[in-house]
């Protein structure tokens, strides 16, 4: 992804792809977030999401049912499917809490939309790189502390750009962290075929 006022550098066959309107439509129109200090991460590492930061008292509750918190995450599901493969590990995490989001989720989730903020105009490049297909996959141990599992994810590109990309929880609980490794490439091969 690269910024759009640096797309001159590019040759003119490289087309682009952008949600930077949309983007600042959530911002602005919904959160009222559009002048939020940028983050450059969608989520530190340090933030650790479990069903435990769920609401438990009726106070809490009622909070949390004024916050339009599975609407917004809505929102970050479109722009991450359609164009943002940067922020599809965030969004994967607080969406695991779209029944239930406590306050810390609701933090979780404007950390996302504050690197959203600095990043609006991000886009995807397609075109001007070599012609072949170039794959990248990753996955965490342990990183759902409710159900131990861990988190595979890929990205695969095209001539320098990213057409396909996915981020998620692990059917199986991964004994080891070559276990979780292996069971990520498995997934990827299965895109790459």
């Amino acid at each position: 992804m690269v910024a759009k006022n640096d797309l001159d550098l590019f040759p003119k066959d490289v087309k682009t792809e952008s949600q930077s309107e949309y983007v600042c439509k959530i911002l602005k129109t919904r959160l009222n977030m559009e002048n939020a200090k940028p983050l450059s991460t969608p989520l530190s590492m340090h933030v650790k999401l479990s069903k435990d930061e769920c609401p438990k008292s009726d106070h809490e509750k009622e909070f949390m049912s004024k916050i339009p918190y599975q609407s917004v995450v809505g929102s970050l599901m479109y722009a991450m499917i359609a164009t943002r493969p940067d922020i599809a590990f965030a969004v994967g995490v607080v969406s695991k809490f779209l029944s239930n989001p406590g306050k810390k989720h609701w933090e979780a989730v404007k950390m996302i939309l504050r690197y959203l903020c600095g990043t609006k105009n991000k886009c995807l490049c397609l075109g001007g790189g070599n012609v072949s297909i170039v794959g990248y996959t990753d996955s965490d141990y342990v990183g759902c502390s409710d159900s131990r599992k861990s988190t595979s994810g890929y990205i695969f590109q095209f001539m320098g750009g990213a057409i396909s990309w996915r981020s998620r929880l692990q059917e199986c609980t991964a004994l080891s962290t070559i276990e979780a490794e292996y069971v990520a490439a498995s997934e990827a091969c299965k895109e790459a075929i």
